[in-house]
């Protein structure tokens, strides 16, 4: 196993976070060297700015935190973000589609962005708030973003329901069978959990930063709400 710290993706996402918050954040993931942070679109300079020349990397998310945005916004979303030099980019998908059994347009939704992040050489992860969906559904989204093009699958945005669960980090990596990489996201507070997703067979882990320092340290985090968002 890696060291901890080099599978957390630290989340800064908060809407209510000033510049000096975002400030705090990033420092604390330079520090630790998480493998990335993951900032809101409007924080892509600064992060920027503070993790050049370390050993993590930049993440922003796209469609964030419903995924309800027309296809075509989120095209114009990845472009924006691809021009600014991002590393990384998490699109949510629209899991109203998902519940409704609309296989082709969430595809198609998914495939405008996966195009964009492939010809830049970008992992795209995709996420799809697992808690909202049932084990089939899970399955098959996890075989919709293989076709259309996505590096990952992601189990939530930490901001619409419940986080992370074993049964559907399963479900997603049996499903993937080694063709794409899965994110387990939210709720993850402490080193035994993020351990446990790790020797499941998981690539990367969604974090809300103020967490990453217990994880890192196999402690347990002081606050439930650790600044990511609700459910993370």
């Amino acid at each position: 196993m890696e060291p901890i710290n080099r599978y957390l993706d630290a989340a800064i996402l908060k809407p209510e976070f000033t510049e000096a918050d975002v400030i705090e954040a990033l420092k604390c993931c330079v520090r630790l060297e998480t493998y990335s942070a993951c900032v809101r679109p409007c924080d892509i300079e600064l992060a920027q700015k503070y993790c050049e020349g370390t050993r993590t990397a930049v993440c922003v998310v796209l469609g964030f935190p419903h995924g309800v945005q027309l296809s075509g916004s989120k095209v114009e979303e990845a472009k924006r973000y691809l021009a600014s030099g991002v590393d990384e980019i998490d699109m949510v998908a629209n899991y109203g589609w998902i519940r409704s059994g609309k296989w082709a347009a969430v595809e198609a939704d998914i495939a405008g962005v996966a195009e964009l992040t492939r010809a830049a050489g970008i992992p795209l992860k995709v996420i799809f708030e697992t808690a909202h969906l049932d084990l089939e559904q899970i399955k098959e989204m996890t075989k919709v973003c293989i076709r259309a093009g996505a590096d990952f699958v992601k189990t939530s945005t930490g901001f619409n329901g419940e986080g992370a669960r074993p049964g559907d980090v399963q479900c997603m990596l049996d499903t993937a069978a080694g063709r794409m990489r899965v994110k387990p996201s939210g709720g993850i507070r402490n080193r035994e959990e993020a351990e446990r997703f790790v020797e499941m067979g998981a690539h990367r882990l969604g974090v809300g930063w103020t967490s990453c320092e217990a994880i890192c340290r196999g402690q347990e985090a002081d606050t439930g709400d650790d600044s990511g968002g609700p459910a993370y």
